[in-house]
């Protein structure tokens, strides 16, 4: 697993190149239907790796992260949707709360693992 320094490196130049490609390629993005969901999928990967970024960074700095990460990570996702379609904001939305939702299931699986393991020892 990486560290708190490179998973914040790594998901700051993640950002950045999707949120470029995105920018890059917002004409195309805006076209059809099928393509202004996956701008707005495309936006809640920002959400993600934006969520990422902020963690490892309240938690390189010793703060604990909570909700208002998830409420910062959500804006910036939905600015970024906005500059592709209107209709981009919503399924960044829908799709943000989707994958909020399995990071919340996986880490709950991965904190009952750990403190299985603390416990048998």
């Amino acid at each position: 697993m990486a560290g708190t320094g490179s998973s914040m490196l790594y998901s700051f130049l993640l950002f950045t190149v999707i949120l470029s490609l995105q920018e890059m390629y917002r004409g195309k993005l805006a076209s059809t239907e099928f393509f202004t969901i996956l701008g707005g999928f495309i936006s809640s990967l920002l959400f993600l790796v934006s969520l990422t970024f902020i963690g490892n960074f309240q938690e390189s700095c010793g703060m604990k992260t909570g909700w208002g990460a998830v409420v910062i990570a959500e804006a910036v996702a939905l600015i970024a949707a906005s500059t592709v379609h209107r209709v981009c904001i919503t399924t960044c939305f829908l799709f943000s709360a989707g994958l909020l939702y399995e990071i919340n299931k996986l880490s709950g699986i991965t904190l009952s693992k750990s403190e299985s393991k603390t416990k048998r020892h």
